[in-house]
């Protein structure tokens, strides 16, 4: 339960739902347990009257007898009819207050945690994998929901329910109380025992159906691969063999639940039966009346259902506490990157970088080694380099995704840790080198840095990130529907779509991650001439593989295993005669060989 008490400040927050609640619980199990008593007087005034009615045989007052027989009869029936009516009346606002609290709290700890996972560095998401993250967020909230609703709801109920219906035994006679009782502890024995094997099993089920879902999302995103190959013979045996253990599993689960029920009433018919057998011994020696047997029937069968919870109750409480304990895995977690400074920054863009290193926590690859160079505004900087020597590192340091191990970046002679980080990434466009284009319309993804644009803003950022002439050959436009990760368009024109959600930004800084490898060099000379205009006196860093693209930047960084190896203009870098020359020498033997 340690892990549950966290829970404690959202029962507080809803107290005036929880009290109510079991205010209700204990009133509804009132109008339970009275109806018993009710019919066992009932049974009592049967019995009675039918010694009498037959005394009474020839006379006239046989029939007084019996109309006060009738309405007595019915009486008692109309007052079990009431009782029973109030106690649903009672359980309707029970569920409405106890079962509502529950989804109150559900949506506050989505909420909580989504939150939470906002805050978190990027080199958190590098470490979970994003379907552990949503099962967190979703199924084990929905585990916890359980627990802080019915799990409570239940417990409460079963635990008001036996006190009244205990008493009420006690009282009427001792020793039949004790023979009515005597196989409830088996029975919530048996169904712990059985509800700890169906929760095992479900378990097993839980995690072969994400695996089941996983593997046809894979599959579907992956289906041009799959008709490439021609593979679909394959996958559809693969999933056959999935779908398999499924199936064994759940046939398992229903086998074990197939001996739940029939357990239950054979123990609950055994208590009836001692009921029976115990409470006649005791009606013939005048300890108790007939209808006290009526009586513990009753209440025997209004004990089985909470106990039978019982077992159910524990199971929740062990999944809750189960899920409670990796939702606050993840809770307790603080992000890596954190900006203690509220002031606003205007970003003019200069940048400088001194004796900066960087190891990827999760790798422990060194990605930077001891690198210093300055950027000034308005400047427009090339970084190039060999996969793997360390370009897009620089660019999520420029944007501080991680903070550095050793060193210091500058963002207008300030340091970036000292800095309005959310105001600072606000007024810098990011690129990055994998697109990634959301499930709406064309128009909300290129306008997605912003609350509020205009059509024309929109237009004007993909004219100028040269995509305008394939959107509007769209039938919808811009307000065509884009499918799961930019799928409707091509690579060429996802990272368009990209460019222009930086660009609609006017951004102080813009930085492009290898984001124009995908289109032709006509589209990239039109993109970059745009560029020129829309950051005019603006920072522009572009991370490239083709010399042609960045020959005429202001600045040509050439890194290589995470070292600068050589800086300066186009022109300064071939007359060195060094690694940009060898790389400018072998791209121009690589255009000759494809243009013969």
């Amino acid at each position: 339960m340690k892990h549950l008490k966290i829970l404690n400040k959202y029962f507080y927050k809803y107290k005036w739902w929880l009290i109510p609640g079991v205010f209700f619980v204990v009133i509804s199990n009132i109008f339970g347990v009275i109806p018993a008593q009710v019919i066992g007087h009932a049974f009592n005034l049967i019995t009675e009257n039918i010694l009498i009615y037959s005394l009474f045989e020839g006379f006239e007052r046989r029939e007084v007898i019996y109309d006060i027989f009738s309405y007595s009869l019915l009486y008692f029936g109309a007052l079990v009819l009431v009782l029973y009516l109030l106690r649903g009346l009672f359980l309707f606002f029970m569920r409405q207050t106890i079962i509502l609290m529950s989804r109150h709290i559900e949506y506050d700890m989505k909420n909580e945690i989504y939150g939470h996972y906002q805050k978190l560095s990027l080199g958190f998401y590098r470490r979970n994998n994003t379907g552990d993250l949503m099962n967190r967020a979703t199924e084990d909230v929905n585990r916890v929901r359980m627990y802080v609703g019915p799990a409570i709801m239940y417990a409460i109920n079963t635990a008001v329910l036996f006190l009244l219906v205990i008493y009420a035994m006690f009282s009427v006679n001792v020793t039949l109380a004790i023979f009515c009782l005597m196989p409830l502890p088996v029975l919530v024995v048996i169904i712990y025992y059985v509800n700890t094997m169906i929760n095992h099993k479900s378990e097993q089920i839980q995690e072969q159906l994400s695996k089941l879902s996983s593997f046809v999302q894979e599959r579907f995103s992956g289906i041009r691969v799959i008709k490439s190959y021609v593979r679909e013979g394959h996958t559809k045996t693969v999933f056959a063999a999935e779908s398999e253990g499924y199936k064994k599993n759940a046939m398992n689960l229903v086998k074990v639940q197939a001996l739940f029920y029939p357990t239950m009433l054979l123990l609950v018919g055994l208590s009836t039966i001692l009921t029976i057998y115990v409470g006649g011994r005791q009606v013939m020696n005048g300890s108790i009346t007939s209808g006290n047997i009526a009586e513990f029937i009753v209440y025997v069968n209004q004990l089985t259902f909470p106990v039978s919870m019982l077992g159910w109750v524990t199971t929740l409480i062990q999944r809750a506490s189960a899920s409670q304990k990796r939702i606050n895995e993840f809770l307790e977690l603080k992000p890596d990157i954190v900006s203690s400074n509220n002031d606003p920054l205007e970003v003019q863009g200069n940048i400088q970088f001194k004796n900066v290193s960087f190891r990827y926590p999760d790798t422990g690859i060194q990605a930077l080694k001891n690198i210093s160079f300055t950027i000034e505004a308005g400047q427009f900087v090339a970084v190039i380099g060999r996969t793997g020597s360390g370009k897009s590192t620089l660019a999520n340091l420029i944007m501080r995704m991680y903070d550095v191990d050793s060193g210091n970046i500058l963002i207008d002679n300030k340091p970036i840790k000292d800095i309005n980080l959310q105001n600072y990434r606000s007024q810098v466009g990011f690129v990055p080198q994998e697109v990634f284009l959301f499930s709406d319309t064309i128009k909300n993804n290129i306008s997605f840095g912003l609350d509020q644009v205009t059509d024309a803003e929109v237009e004007n950022a993909a004219r100028n990130a040269a995509v305008y002439g394939n959107i509007v050959d769209f039938d919808l436009k811009f307000e065509t529907m884009l499918g799961e990760r930019g799928i409707t368009l091509s690579g060429g024109q996802k990272q368009r779509v990209s460019i222009a959600r930086a660009l609609i930004k006017e951004p102080g800084i813009l930085i492009f991650d290898d984001c124009l490898s995908a289109v032709d060099t006509r589209t990239e000379e039109e993109i970059l001439k745009n560029l020129g205009k829309v950051m005019n006196g603006k920072t522009s860093i572009l991370i490239a593989h083709r010399i042609s693209t960045i020959k005429n930047a202001d600045k040509i960084l050439v890194l290589d295993n995470g070292f600068v190896i050589e800086q300066g203009t186009h022109d300064e870098l071939l007359s060195f005669a060094g690694s940009y020359a060898e790389m400018y020498q072998n791209q121009l033997l690589e255009e000759e060989n494809h243009s013969m």
